[in-house]
């Protein structure tokens, strides 16, 4: 309250002008350092120091906010003089508080600083994300002396806070979201090398990109994606050279943050299959069960995309004309999706993440392997043949390639359970499609092909896998 009341005497004397600016900062100086002066001579005596704590802590701040004002409004001091003396004066309290061992007293001195100083500064500007920094920065020497771990968090949400409302206002340049987003992240990893499983600087470190994410959602297609993928390409690196859980988390957000670049800049999900690709690759590699869980999110985000606007039901279903450059990114995403529905459960088989007699996640896997090898075969054959034509035969493709994939699965499945029963499910969708849909959309020889050779190859199926189920 006291400090609130240093606050509105300073706002109330320059809106009714009692005191020219100088002597409004100097009143203010006086009082922080009668403040400070008074809690260190109660602290002298064991039974007075909670109320030394509490006017140490609002003197402190009083200087502070002091200081933000003779920098940012009157203009007494340059930025960096400013920027010098405040941080001297966070130092100074906290050095004051480590003396004490008052961790209450190290978050009242950041927690007031970090609340009024956006009055000071009359809005979410620069100057006040840089002096919320120097605040952060201060408290960086006490997490690795002492274990106050939370003081990380407390310091880190003034900077980000008004760096996330300064860009939504509109108020901030790019250079302050930036340096707010790399001090916290920084300040973080310091703090972990101390405990890696600390969870106040992991919690700093998975949200401290979100104030340079959200300034490239507002921002054009080049900066944004500039904005998000230079973000990603830190996060990773970061997840490459840092073990333990910092690592961990960093890669984390910086998928996030790769997706967010992967978005803005492509249209349809083909980037993103490709990269779900590369990430199950590396999960198996790198034994990264987090890398796995990654790549599940960008292949289940760029297969909803792909369906949405690439491989699109219309496109297998209705026989009309489309484009060359249409049906050549209709394919790519198509392979993508066959590959990513195949390298997801492969990795996940290599790192024991799922069981094999499982049928959970091998059911939509086999539907997405499907859709994408139907979607792989008729636009490829609608590239060789445009219109109808490659419409009719690349359906007739896609039935027979069926069930010449479900006799592989089948032979393979002798040992494999979920193998069997893919090859079965493999089966009964041919007939179903056969029955459903080619005797109603296909004629002539294309519907007399899809019949004879799915027919054929599911006798000799039926025939090799009788034979070889009685032999064992």
């Amino acid at each position: 309250m006291t400090l609130l009341g240093v606050v509105l005497l300073l706002i109330l004397a320059i809106q009714r002008g009692w005191l020219a600016p100088l002597p409004r900062v100097a009143v203010g100086a006086v009082f922080g350092g009668i403040l400070v002066g008074a809690g260190a001579w109660l602290h002298r005596k064991p039974a007075a120091r909670t109320g030394a704590f509490a006017l140490v802590a609002t003197g402190i701040a009083t200087l502070y906010l002091d200081t933000v004002a003779a920098t940012s409004l009157y203009d007494f001091l340059p930025v960096p003089a400013g920027l010098a003396v405040g941080l001297a004066i966070a130092v100074g309290g906290l050095v004051l508080a480590v003396k004490w061992d008052s961790p209450l007293l190290a978050h009242a001195v950041v927690g007031g600083c970090g609340v009024c100083a956006p009055l000071i500064t009359w809005g979410f500007t620069d100057e006040l994300v840089t002096f919320l920094l120097m605040i952060q920065i201060a408290t960086v020497p006490v997490q690795l002396r002492r274990s106050w771990s939370p003081l990380s968090f407390t310091a880190a949400i003034p900077p980000l806070t008004a760096a996330l409302i300064g860009v939504g206002l509109h108020t901030l340049p790019v250079w302050a979201v930036l340096a707010a987003g790399v001090v916290s992240a920084a300040a973080a990893l310091v703090s972990l090398r101390r405990n890696d499983s600390e969870p106040y600087s992991l919690s700093v470190l998975a949200v401290s990109p979100l104030p340079i994410l959200a300034a490239a959602l507002v921002s054009h297609r080049p900066e944004s994606v500039l904005l998000a993928g230079g973000t990603a390409v830190v996060l990773i690196a970061t997840w490459i050279t840092v073990r333990g859980n910092s690592g961990t988390v960093a890669g984390i957000a910086g998928l996030v943050a790769g997706m967010q670049a992967t978005v803005t800049q492509f249209d349809g999900g083909a980037v993103l299959l490709g990269e779900a690709v590369v990430l199950a690759f590396a999960a198996k590699f790198t034994r990264n069960r987090f890398a796995l869980g990654g790549s599940l999110v960008f292949a289940v985000i760029g297969g909803l995309l792909a369906l949405g606007s690439d491989v699109t039901p219309a496109l297998l279903l209705l026989p009309h004309w489309h484009p060359r450059d249409l049906l050549l990114t209709a394919l790519a995403s198509a392979a993508l999706l066959l590959a990513a529905a195949i390298a997801l459960p492969w990795a996940a088989i290599r790192l024991n993440a799922v069981k094999t007699a499982s049928l959970v996640p091998w059911l939509p896997a086999g539907l997405c392997a499907l859709y994408g090898a139907a979607g792989l075969v008729l636009t490829a054959s609608m590239l060789v043949a445009p219109g109808r034509v490659g419409f009719l035969v690349g359906h007739t493709l896609v039935t027979v390639s069926w069930t010449v994939m479900a006799y592989v699965l089948l032979l393979r499945g002798i040992e494999v359970v979920a193998l069997r029963i893919a090859g079965l499910v493999l089966v009964a969708a041919a007939v179903a499609k056969l029955v459903l849909f080619d005797l109603a959309t296909l004629d002539g020889l294309a519907r007399v092909g899809a019949f004879l050779g799915a027919g054929v190859i599911l006798l000799v199926a039926g025939a090799r896998y009788a034979r070889v189920v009685a032999s064992r």
